[in-house]
Order: structure tokens, then sequence, then C-alpha cells
């Protein structure tokens, strides 16, 4: 047997001399060197992602004025690089500009910006999605026109001409709503004699009776379902309301997950129903979804005689009132109201969702929730485990921000930096980085705080930061560049310019599956662990901080607790992980005592 191992350890030295050198004989190429190599390669084809890397060389490499002499050159050529990435992007904006495909222009155009670029379209970013609208209008996409108009109104406020344009086509498509919100728009652009049968349309308002019209069942049969031995129809009860003519709705993510979660195993089929139980099933298909918000969209050939305009970014007030419409239990077309309880709740992962009182039980799914106004106030959803009882909706401008990457078709992409984070006093603090992401690849510290995010800063009371930092991120695409400024306790500002990646599905999951147990800690359960000492199976820790309002806040874990892991687990269909410890905690005298702690591995607090 050692002769056995002594062979494989000379094999292993001789085959890492040889690898020292070259075949041809020169000698082997530094880390740096190969690096600048894989910048070259992406320069022409992905400036974006050449940039990335630059900036990365930039965080990983000390500066030039700490660096040997004989590195000189090779930082020479990152600036050189830099420059003719940017060159290259600004062609590709250019290029963008002249095919009218302004999305990628507006994209481009980021990413410019964030590496402090300005150029001729640098505040052109609402001409771009104007012309998008009215592109749009000219191919009678009348849901994607309204949606790039008024995002352009919110970005630029629209002109007399270009008011009065989506004015006559609210009217013309029966778009109250719509309708209203280019007429204030007309009129704040100064347009004040405007006619009478378009101001009439404008000013007046749908009936709940009408609205109901433009709000289906949803019905997504599964098959049968074997429990001892009986078989059971297995069917999802939801709801869904038409936003355009041509039969686009919206529902919940978790009412049609079966058609899209690949782990489903069996029949799935979506159909919506428009009338009660002796109504034809229509069937229907997912065009697009959006997990982290429980949103999807969904398509049925048929003609609606209603349609709900996603325009109005109406945020509500505690305690005004709400109307819910859907089908629950299967009761077709059941209109319930109530209050808005609460607006800053943290149950999804991206975002704040608002707590309703409106009677909603299963079936309200993906229904529409409307205010006395008329306006569309959110979506319906409920169902989540641990709040059994309690009923919330997704808030209308979220669904209106989120609507134009799944009408793209398919899941939904967001961007993602790879932080987990916490709000404290002094404003956000990054607790986590978790492994292979961007912020990870550009050593983003931990326990530092945010300071800004592509130049923007935050203000907003503790416990509505972290959702703001959050919508920063999310009307961008994934592979945009993003500048990220952090600051240290002793007030050190460090900038980060990062490419982002499309968002996992649940990100803890994946960073449990390769991270230290130990690392994993802090973004899940809220506790920061200092090795003490290890044998072979045990490793004890000294807590070095606990996340306020965390979990291990909640039971009472506090810095310097002295505690051994004795099992962690990702169950991973529940959705949850758990942590089992042995602990000696200082407020009882390090008496030693077992805990066994469970966390959601969906954390709101991700960016």
């Amino acid at each position: 047997m050692k002769k056995i191992i002594v062979g494989f350890l000379v094999l292993f030295l001789f085959t890492g001399c040889r690898s020292m050198d070259n075949v041809d004989g020169r000698p082997p190429r530094t880390t740096s060197e190969i690096r600048l190599d894989d910048i070259y390669r992406h320069i022409q084809d992905n400036p974006v992602y050449a940039l990335n890397l630059v900036y990365m060389y930039k965080e990983i490499y000390s500066a030039p004025d700490n660096i040997q002499e004989s590195y000189v050159e090779e930082w020479i050529q990152i600036d050189r690089f830099r420059a003719e990435a940017i060159e290259n992007l600004i062609a590709l904006q250019e290029k963008a500009i002249e095919e009218e495909r302004w999305e990628d222009a507006i994209s481009f155009g980021r990413s410019l910006a964030s590496v402090g670029v300005i150029t001729d379209h640098s505040e052109s970013e609402a001409v771009f999605v104007l012309a998008d609208a009215k592109k749009r209008l000219a191919e009678n996409d009348i849901l994607g026109a309204f949606l790039s108009a008024v995002r352009a109104h919110h970005l630029n406020p629209l002109d007399q001409q270009s008011a009065l344009l989506f004015l006559e086509k609210a009217v013309e498509v029966r778009q109250r709503r719509a309708a209203a919100f280019f007429h204030d728009a007309l009129v704040f652009a100064g347009g004040f004699n405007i006619n009478p049968a378009l101001a009439e349309y404008a000013l007046g308002r749908d009936s709940v009776s009408d609205m109901v019209r433009g709000v289906a069942t949803v019905i997504v049969d599964r098959g049968f379902r074997v429990e001892r031995g009986m078989g059971f129809p297995d069917r999802v009860l939801g709801s869904a309301f038409f936003i355009d003519s041509s039969g686009l709705m919206i529902t919940n993510y978790h009412v049609i997950s079966s058609e899209v979660d690949p782990r489903h195993r069996g029949v799935s089929r979506v159909f919506i129903r428009m009338g009660d139980a002796s109504s034809p099933r229509i069937p229907a298909r997912v065009i697009g979804w959006d997990k982290t918000l429980d949103l999807a969209v969904i398509r049925a050939e048929v003609r609606p005689d209603y349609v709900f305009s996603v325009v109005d970014r109406v945020i509500p007030r505690i305690g005004d009132t709400v109307i819910a419409i859907g089908s629950p239990i299967g009761l077709e077309q059941t209109v319930t109201s109530g209050i808005v309880s609460a607006l800053g709740r943290r149950f999804l992962q991206i975002g704040n969702v608002y707590q309703i009182d409106a009677s909603v039980n299963q079936g309200n799914s993906g229904g529409p929730v409307i205010d006395s106004e008329g306006r569309l106030v959110g979506v319906v959803f409920a169902g989540i485990p641990q709040f059994q009882g309690l009923n919330f909706a997704v808030p209308a401008d979220m669904l209106a921000a989120a609507l134009p990457a799944m009408l793209r078709g398919g899941r939904a992409p967001r961007p993602w930096l790879g932080l987990v984070l916490c709000e404290t006093f002094s404003g956000t603090e990054i607790i986590y980085t978790a492994p292979n992401t961007p912020a990870f690849r550009h050593r983003v510290n931990e326990r530092t705080h945010i300071k800004s995010i592509n130049g923007n800063t935050v203000t907003a009371p503790q416990g509505g930061i972290i959702p703001i930092w959050q919508r920063e991120l999310f009307t961008l695409n994934p592979n945009e560049l993003v500048s990220l400024e952090t600051i240290n306790n002793e007030g050190i500002v460090q900038r980060h310019v990062m490419m982002s990646v499309a968002r996992p599905d649940v990100p803890m999951l994946e960073a449990s599956r390769i991270d230290r147990r130990e690392r994993l800690t802090a973004p899940l359960f809220g506790m920061f662990l200092v090795p003490l000492q290890s044998n072979l199976f045990v490793t004890n820790f000294r807590v070095d901080g606990v996340v306020r309002g965390s979990i291990a806040d909640e039971v009472g874990i506090s810095e310097n607790d002295r505690l051994s892991i004795s099992r962690f687990r990702i169950l991973e269909e529940q959705g949850f992980a758990l942590l089992e410890i042995s602990i000696s905690k200082r407020r009882m005298g390090f008496l030693e005592t077992n805990m066994q702690l469970p966390a959601w591995l969906d954390s709101p607090d991700t960016l």
C-alpha cells in the first residue's frame, strides 16, 4: 500500500514539474496574463462582459503605485482594453438606435452610465421609450404601447401630440383607465381644448359589474391523485383577469406552476371558464411567468367583454377601501370588499406587498384588486402556509414593471448580484455574498454597508430600504453593468462595477449546495460564527454578531455565545433549512442546551 501511495506522489510531482513549462519551452503564464487574454477575447463580441472583467481585474490586483514595475505594462494594457470595450459598446448602442431596437439601446446606455461614460444619448432613455411606444402602437401591440407610453411619461412628461395619440387609441379600444391616464397627461402638457367625446369617456367610470366580465376562472387539470387506494381528481383553481383584447390574462404563478415547473411529473392542462360550472372550458397556455413575484401571463383564444388597463401607479393608503374579484372555491364572479390592512409586507423575494382584509379563499388567487375609483391596485395571492387566514396583493406598479419581461415569453429573468442584506441603524448591511456570483467574484466585502447603486442613494424609514434597493435592480436586465458602492465601519468607500446575472429561482438554495454551513448561518438564521477549535467530528464556534429581528435574535442567541453544529439539513421540497445546534448562552450562565432552528430558503432580503 505504501508503495502505491509513493508511486502516486512521484507521478503527481513529475506531471506537476512538466506543467511548469509550456511545450515550446516558454515560461508559464501568470494568472494576470491569463486574465488579460480573457478580456481581449471578449472586447469585440461582448464589450459589456469585457468591461466586467476589466473592473474585476482592477479589484483583484493592486493599483499601479503599489505593484512592481514589471506589471505597469499590464495596467497600461488594462486601460487600453477598457477604452476599446467602451468604444465597441457605444457602437452597439448606435447600431441599436439605427435599427430601432429601443430596449437594447436603453440597456447599452445604462451599462455605459454605470462606468461613468457620457454620450450624446445619455439623457435619451425617455425618448427611446416613447419611440418604442409609438412603434408598438403602429404594430397594433396595444398593451406594449401603453406600458411603454406610461413608462415614458414617468421618465419625462408626454408632450401634447403624444398624449393625444395614446388617448385616442385608449378610447378607441375602450380602456377607460388608460384613457383617464392619458387625458391627465394631456392636461398636464397644456392641452385644454380636448375633444368632448374623448374627455367624457376618459372622465367616466366603469362599474364593478362591467369589471366582473373581465375576470375568468382558471382550472389546471392535473389528472388524478391516489390516496389510500382511492383516485381523486387533482385540480387547481384560480382566477385571472384580461389585460389585452387578444386574450392575454394575469394570474398567479403558483396557480399554473405545474405547467412550467420541470419537477412536476404528470398531466397538466390549463383551461379558463368565463361563466358558471356549466360554461365550456376554454384551453389556455402559459406565455411567461415571474416566480419571484408569483405572477404569470396566460392566453386563451377568446375576445373579452372587458379589459383591465395596467397603467395606474396608485399606491393605496392604509384603511382605503378595496374590492377583490375572483372565483373562491370555484364560485365565479364573486366580489368581496375590505380595506388595505398594511403596505410593507415582505413575503415575496422582491419588494413589498399589500395586506388586505377582503375575504378571499382558494380560487381567488390571481384575481384583480381595485380601489373605489376603479383603479387596479394589485393582484390577489393567498395561501402562504405560515400566514393562514391572511390575504395579500402584489402591487399594480410591480405588475406593470414585470410585464414586459413576461410578455417576451418563458421565465422572466431578473438581475442578481449575489448579496443578502439586513437593515441596521447605519443603513443596509451586506451580511452574505453567495459563491460564484458577481458580488463574490468582485470581492464585495461582507459586514459593509451599501452606499449607492448606479449612483442612486436611498433614504427611507427603517424596514423599507431593502425593497427600494431591489427596485433599483428590478427594472434592469441581466447582463447589464451595475455600479455598487460600499462603505465600511471606518468610512472607506469602495466602488465595484460588475455585470449582473440571471437570478436563480431560490438563491439561497443554490448557495446552500456549495457553501460551508457555518457561513450559511448568517443569511439563513441571522448569526455570524467564528470558529474556535475543532476535532474530527465537532467544530465549536463563537457567535460574532446577531442580525436584529432574525431567527437567532428571536430565540435569544446573542454575541459571544458558544455553540457547535450537530446537523444542518436542506429540505428542498419543503423550501426550508434546519439547523441543529448545541449552544451555551451567555445570558443563561453558559448553560448548554440543544436547539433546532428552521429557516425559509426564499429570503426576501436578497439583491
